[in-house]
This record gives C-alpha cells, structure tokens and sequence, in this order.
C-alpha cells in the first residue's frame, strides 16, 4: 500500500484522460453536421480504449495507491471493475449507435450530446469505484445520476421517456438525501468522512453507537435505491420501460458495478465492524427482492418491464454475496463477526455483477437490433418466431436467458453456484434454498421468451438489418456467455485475487 501527502496523479490518469476526451468530443461535435456525426461515436470508443490502457497498466501492477489526502485509492477491486465498466460502455454504445440515429437522438440540436453524457455517466462510475472518502463516492454517483437524468429525457419529444426521466429524477433525488443523510450522521459519530477513519471509529468505544446505527439505516436504503432493490424498486420498471432502450441499457449495465463497488467501499471497508446490523437489513432486501422481483415479472408481457423485475431479483443475489461474508450464522444476532469467508464471498459477489452486465447489456442488445423507424420491439410477441427469422440471434438471445435463470453451462450458472456456496458456507441453509426455489421460479418467464422465439409462429417478417459491428459483438456476446460459463476459473480467481488483496490493504 502506498500513500502520498502530495496528490500523486498516476492513479487518476485515467479520469484525467476520461475528462479531456469527453469535453474535446463535445467540443468536436459542435461542428459536425448530422451526417458525419459517426465520428463521434468512433472517439467515444477510442477514449474507452485509452482509459482501458492506462487502467490496466494499474491492474497490472497489482498495488494499492491512495491520493489526494486519500480521498481516492487505486486498488486491484476498482481496476478491474473500471476495465469491465469500459467494456459495458463501449459494448452499449456500439449496440445503441443504429438505433438512436433512427430516433433523432443524434441529430439536430442534441448532436452527440448522448455520446458525452454516456462518457460523463461513466467518469461518476470511475469516481465512486475508487472513491474513498464519502464526500467523493457522494460526488461521483451525483455526476453518474445528473448524466443518466438528461439520457433519459433526451427524446424531448417523447411524453413516455419525459415521464420516466420526472420519476427517476424524483426518486433519485430522494434516494440521494437518504444517503446524504446518512453520511451526515457518520460524520457527526466519527468526525471524519475518511472511509478508513469511520472503520476505526466504529470498531472503536469512541463513536456514538446510536447515531452510528441511524445513519447506517439511510445509507443502506440509499444504496438500496441504486442497486434497486426491494422496497426501493418502484423507479426501475417504470424508468426501464419508459426510457429510449440504448439509455435503458446504460442505466442496467455499468452503474451496477460502480453501485457495488460503493457498497464493498461503505459498508465492508467503513463499517466492517458493524455488520451484524447492516448484514440483517441487507438479507431482508435479497429475500424481498428474490420474491417480488421473480414473482412480479411472471405477469409482465413487455420485455423491458420483465427485464426490470429480473434486474431486482438478481441484485438480490449479489447482496446474498454481500451478507455472507461477515459472520458464521446471518441469523444470529449475537454472533462474533468472522472474516474468513469475506474474499470468497465478495468475490462471488464481484462475479455475478459481472457477468450479469454482460448478459444483460446482450438481452438490451438484441431489444435494439429487433427495433427499427417507428417501431420498438420490446414486446413478447414482437419475438415470435425469431427462430425462423434469425436462427443464429434466435440461438443467442436463448443462451442469454438461459445465463439468466442460471442454467448450465453458462456464466450465469457459474455466478450463482459461487454466491450459493458462499451463503451456505455461513450455516444459512434456509437462505440458500429459498434462493434457489425463487431462482427456479424465475426460470419460468425466462424461458416463456425461448419458447416463443421457437415454437410460435412470426408475426413480423420484416428482414433483420443491423450493421456489421453491432451483429458481431452481438455474437461475440452470447458465446462469451458460454465460455465464461465453461471456463470460470480464470475470471473467478481474477475477482477473487482483486477482493483478497483490496481487503488486504
């Protein structure tokens, strides 16, 4: 672990790089006319490219780096999240770029400007992935909320996504006071806003436990919000419905991995000592989300809204990650917090969020390629007889759901066997199968897509057109989904060597 009382901007190479391409793009932007506005798209990506190099420099190195005053830290857990927040992006903007042209979305007076929001939405991701200091996680999820605010509405012209952007605006506002708030409280108990500075108080005599345990309720109904959890959730059917899908897919994709990446920071780095509270609130929320979330999407018809419900009910398996990593028995009260299973467990935790924003940003993917002038294909039915239209992108959407429900060999069953254990390791075997008896429900509406993709008669039989290098990430999606499955270790031992050393430091 290195320190530094001077600010050492090696670590922040990567944000500086991020802020000057994004400002340059909308400068370059201002003077390219609608036709030519491909540029844009084709340096969006390049400046993804650049952060990757100057981030995976840092991964590489493997060392934890803190900077200004330590307010921000450069460690294995935010690099290798940040490499996989580059990907989402880059793989999200090369799926929308057909579609949001077909929409206006980048012409006209709003230029490329859905480019740079989605660039700035991604620097809030970078900042509150390696923020440690709550003021800085605070700042960068506000840069990631006010960006994903103007994406949303960005179809000015469209009452349904203006509808959306009111409600997420609303709610996250709200959900951005309970956090506030809690902060607020943190700091009145500990006196500081340093993330290491809270630990020690916590663990110390010195903070008051009342206000500790208060504010620790507004942070974790904050952080319930952005990982939109249950009773937290009533944003993200309707937001996920409303929106324009290439915003949809920004909104789902990356910012889970930055919303973890707060939660690892928050709760296990600043207020490890007080998890046997936190972990009891946060086992309610995975077993109400595993419910409502399965349970609701069952009745939705609209992909996007199934989508949504599903989204719930995978959040609540990472925060299933997340309570087994503290003590012996998440039942037991009095328990003495054990650790031993902390690297294991948040690692898993690590990996399913991975994997299921790779799986997700393919479903979104697949919604936009279906989607043309005037017509978006986000119901059930607009997927009858995929088959017999496309096999291939039949076959690929199938293994994606099929990741999903967790079925085998793909990534996504990889991802809940390593959270199962995890929980089952902890002594909670109630836990363990009531989540997968809701993973088996969930299963249903899953594969209710498939059975229509191929056993149901088209209804559209309008040619598939979609560019080249959409298709081909596309492909190279759904056969991820395989290999990750097949092939696990490397990516599980890549989260779990990031979570050992980052909890080490």
């Amino acid at each position: 672990m290195i320190q530094t009382t001077n600010p050492n901007l090696i670590p922040v190479y990567a944000e500086i790089f991020l802020l000057v391409a994004a400002s340059a793009i909308l400068l370059i932007d201002m003077f390219l006319k609608d036709g030519k506005r491909v540029l844009t798209y084709w340096l969006s990506l390049a400046a993804l490219v650049g952060c990757a190099a100057l981030t995976y420099s840092d991964y590489a190195a493997g060392t934890t780096v803190y900077t200004f005053h330590n307010m921000f830290v450069s460690d294995p857990m935010a690099n290798l999240l940040k490499l996989f927040t580059y990907l989402a992006i880059g793989i999200t903007l090369v799926y929308s770029r057909t579609y949001a042209t077909e929409r206006g979305m980048l012409s006209g007076n709003l230029g490329g400007e859905f480019y740079v929001l989605a660039l700035f939405s991604m620097l809030g991701q970078m900042i509150m992935i390696s923020g440690n200091n709550m003021l800085i996680i605070y700042l960068g999820l506000e840069l990631m909320s006010l960006s994903l605010y103007a994406l949303v509405a960005l179809r000015r012209d469209h009452a349904v996504s203006t509808e959306a952007s009111m409600k997420y605006f609303i709610l996250g506002a709200l959900a951005s006071g309970f956090l506030l708030y809690g902060i607020s409280m943190l700091y009145g108990a500990t006196g500081s806003l340093d993330i290491n500075e809270i630990s020690k108080a916590a663990a110390s005599s010195t903070a008051n436990l009342n206000i500790l345990v208060f504010g620790l309720v507004f942070l974790v109904a904050g952080l319930a919000f952005k990982l939109g959890v249950v009773p937290f959730h009533m944003w993200v059917p309707d937001v996920y419905q409303g929106a324009p899908t290439a915003v949809t897919l920004l909104l789902g994709g990356a910012p889970k991995l930055a919303a973890f990446a707060i939660c690892i920071r928050l709760l296990v780095e600043g207020l490890l000592p007080m998890a046997i509270d936190w972990q009891q609130m946060l086992m309610v929320l995975a077993v109400l989300s595993l419910a409502i979330g399965n349970l609701t999407a069952i009745a939705q018809t609209n992909l996007k809204r199934m989508l949504a419900y599903s989204t719930i009910a995978q959040m609540g398996f990472v925060l299933l990650g997340l309570l087994a990593g503290v003590v012996a028995n998440p039942l037991d009260a009095n328990a003495i917090p054990d650790a031993s299973n902390a690297a294991s467990a948040y690692s898993a935790a690590m990996y399913y969020s991975i994997t299921y924003v790779l799986t997700t940003l393919g479903t979104f993917g697949l919604i936009m390629m279906l989607a043309r002038t005037g017509f978006e294909a986000e119901e059930l039915n607009d997927f009858k007889g995929l088959a017999k239209r496309s096999p291939w992108f039949a076959a690929v959407m199938a293994i994606l759901l099929f990741s999903l429900a967790g079925v085998p060999p793909m990534m996504g069953f990889a991802a809940k066997f390593a959270v199962l254990e995890s929980v089952l390791s902890t002594g909670a075997v109630w836990l363990t199968v009531l989540a997968v008896m809701f993973s088996l429900i969930g299963a249903f509406y899953y594969l209710r897509v498939v059975k229509v993709m191929y056993f149901d008669e088209p209804l559209d039989t309008t040619p598939i057109v979609a560019p080249f290098d959409m298709r081909a990430v596309l492909s190279m999606n759904g056969i991820a989904t395989v290999l990750l499955g097949v092939f696990a270790g490397p990516l599980l031992a890549a989260c779990l060597n990031a979570m050992t050393k980052t909890i080490g430091s």
